[in-house]
């Protein structure tokens, strides 16, 4: 799929799955800017239309079933796109859905962010396996979980730099570990930044609050204020390291605009890669379907 995303991205409007047009439903129940442009933008030059829809404004599991509405959804396009809450949502919609699902960000993942995030990696390091990735901060996040199941996936040596009481859920910690093994990649839990952004290829951060924590009643800046990408972090890593944020960033907290702005970032190669390495899972889905 990254090898397809590299194409696309010298290539836009070389693959055309949706010429017709063909729809795709685009369903946002949490709010997007990336998100939103990058598959209207990708669904728009793989030749079909985007039925973009604020989830918040439908029945959604309110009064039919997810499954139901995936099996009518599925009579009118031939893809769902959706940004929500629980995976669980995703899972019961797709079991009655006869087209792909593709996960826009849930709670627990998110799988787009990731594919663009190794893209981004593979221009810029040639070869991901062996790489040394740390994600420093919120450790119980979509983005941590999601960077240590596709980092390793891709032999990716993936540590997690996370205060106490923001560790990654056990369950997915398992997961990687188990799929870890068959790779070759290791996962790493700590709660010292330094030491996890010793030697590190690559240096990942994410907002501190994601959406839907801000009134969780928990303090979501001492703890993290260790595990900053600043300069001096960056020093620790290895000499040619990059680093990435799925943005949006809160510029002095979690990342410094001298590193966020420096020439070590990637993290604008990385929003519009985005683009490329959704149009590859949309084309590689609905060649398969």
């Amino acid at each position: 799929m990254l090898v397809l995303a590299a194409e696309l991205k010298k290539a836009p409007f070389s693959r055309r799955p949706l010429e017709g047009p063909r729809g795709v439903a685009v369903i946002f129940e949490k709010n997007s800017t990336r998100t939103r442009f990058s598959f209207e933008m990708g669904i728009a030059q793989l030749g079909g239309h985007a039925v973009v829809v604020d989830g918040r404004s439908t029945q959604l599991g309110r009064e039919e079933t997810l499954e139901d509405t995936g099996a009518v959804l599925s009579r009118y396009v031939d893809a769902i796109v959706w940004r929500t809450f629980a995976q669980e949502r995703l899972t019961a919609m797709a079991s009655g859905s006869s087209v792909p699902i593709v996960n826009a960000l849930s709670d627990e993942f998110h799988p787009c962010q990731v594919l663009a995030d190794l893209q981004t990696l593979a221009e810029r390091r040639g070869n991901l396996t062996g790489l040394r990735m740390t994600y420093l901060g919120d450790g119980a996040n979509n983005m941590a979980h999601s960077l240590m199941l596709g980092g390793v996936t891709a032999g990716i040596h993936v540590t997690i730099a996370a205060p106490a009481g923001f560790e990654p859920d056990p369950h997915f910690v398992d997961a990687a570990k188990r799929r870890a093994a068959e790779t070759g990649a290791t996962v790493t839990l700590t709660e010292d930044a330094q030491a996890g952004a010793d030697g590190a290829d690559v240096l990942v951060t994410d907002t501190w609050t994601s959406m839907g924590q801000e009134n969780d009643g928990l303090d979501r800046v001492r703890p993290f204020r260790p595990f900053q990408v600043n300069s001096d972090l960056l020093k620790r890593a290895d000499p040619e390291a990059i680093v990435l944020h799925c943005l949006p960033a809160h510029r002095g907290h979690e990342i410094t605009d001298e590193v966020i702005d420096g020439p070590q970032s990637a993290v604008f190669d990385e929003a519009e890669n985005r683009l490329h390495a959704q149009k590859a899972m949309l084309v590689w889905l609905l060649e398969r379907a």
